[in-house]
């Protein structure tokens, strides 16, 4: 069988990570959700999203095909079901399309003609930015139970201070040395070639990905998620950073979410509760309004190849696009539009051709290259997001 995941209509609420990847790339938990389905249904899969991403993220159409929501992230229960979906049944969990089989996808996802089946237990649910953070630990701990099921941990130093040590788990590669490590609250893993520093202080729920690393003396609160190939240091809470990004230095990190290739300055800091401890509203690209997220700890999300300089402070609820650059003392406005340049004096546009040069440079630095298929997505983000920059 052929699987594909669609992007569906909870992308926009999920912008501006969505920007430059399908809902399948996001990383919630230890994995991506595309990687958990791939693990649980033991085959590669293909995307239907944007035109404008399909030509990094191409769809792979076969004679049977089963389209599945990566809003949802799997179960064996779910994926038994959709295993054995036949063509022409569609599966709602919680009145909302799961998965469904055809031989293409239906227009305007109208599904009459389907036969309907019920999927009744619950899932996690992807669906807004802040699910991305709040949902963490649900995540994190479902991963874990999965990849380390039957497996046992690569050995720890024995200059660690372990606590519930049988839910630590480190994978070939990862070392660690003169830190603690408390999983009395949720486990804690370590990726392939991940490294802990001399130092630091980790409670779970955390996991830190395949050659990732925490520098020295660093405090990580659960449930917290350090992406493939970043670096961090000071104090991190309930924060999720998708890869290739670093907060190397002093400041506080939490409630927050951060693409690939960010870069926050040293001593930088985000809030994440308001001074009368009212529920945070953030901005959301769907309605193009603030919305109510009903949490009271809500602090930055922060789009790809964003950046902020040393001393920079973020408002609770802040929300910066793609490929901005955040300088200049005071805090800037909660919500910053993709290719901004400035900070709380004012903006200005941050032109793709400069924005282009530091993304060469930064993603050389980890042995990527910054292509042409990547120049065309952030071209295409730039112009789609003209209408929300005044200047």
């Amino acid at each position: 069988m052929n699987y594909i995941l669609f992007d569906g209509k909870v992308r926009n609420n999920l912008l501006p990570f969505t920007f430059t990847r399908p809902v399948a790339d996001i990383r919630v938990g230890i994995l991506t959700i595309r990687e958990k389905w791939e693990k649980h249904l033991g085959v590669k899969t293909s995307t239907f999203t944007e035109a404008y991403l399909s030509e990094k993220y191409p769809l792979i159409l076969e004679d049977s095909n089963i389209f599945i929501n990566p809003s949802f992230l799997p179960t064996a229960k779910a994926v038994e079901l959709i295993q054995n979906l036949r063509e022409g049944q569609v599966a709602y969990c919680s009145k909302e399309v799961l998965a469904f089989s055809a031989k293409s996808v239906p227009k305007d996802f109208d599904f009459s003609a389907f036969e309907e089946l019920e999927f009744e237990d619950d899932l996690i649910r992807i669906v807004n930015t802040w699910d991305i953070f709040s949902k963490n630990e649900e995540a994190l701990k479902a991963d874990f139970e999965f990849v380390t099921r039957g497996r046992k941990s690569a050995p720890i130093s024995a200059t660690n201070t372990l606590i519930n040590p049988d839910i630590i788990f480190a994978e070939e590669g990862a070392t660690v040395e003169y830190s603690i490590l408390n999983a009395t609250d949720g486990p804690i893993y370590l990726g392939k070639d991940s490294e802990v520093w001399e130092g630091n202080l980790i409670r779970g729920n955390f996991a830190l990905c395949n050659n990732a690393v925490v520098k020295m003396g660093a405090k990580i609160y659960g449930a917290t998620t350090i992406g493939p190939h970043s670096k961090v240091c000071g104090e991190i809470s309930n924060a999720v950073i998708f890869g290739y990004s670093s907060k190397g230095h002093e400041g506080y990190l939490g409630n927050a979410v951060l693409g690939e290739w960010c870069n926050i300055g040293a001593d930088s800091n985000n809030s994440n509760l308001k001074n009368n401890y009212a529920k945070v509203r953030l901005w959301n690209y769907a309605t193009e309004s603030f919305e109510q997220t009903g949490l009271q700890f809500c602090g930055l999300m922060m789009g790809d190849h964003s950046k902020s300089a040393i001393n920079t402070m973020f408002n609770t609820g802040t929300v910066i696009g793609v490929n901005c650059n955040i300088y200049v003392p005071g805090f800037p406005r909660n919500f910053v539009p993709s290719f901004s340049w400035g900070g709380a004096s004012g903006f200005s546009a941050y032109a793709p051709s400069k924005a282009f040069e530091a993304a060469k440079v930064m993603m050389a630095r980890r042995g990527v290259e910054f292509d042409d298929k990547e120049a065309r997505i952030l071209e295409h983000v730039y112009e789609f997001t003209k209408k929300w920059r005044n200047y």
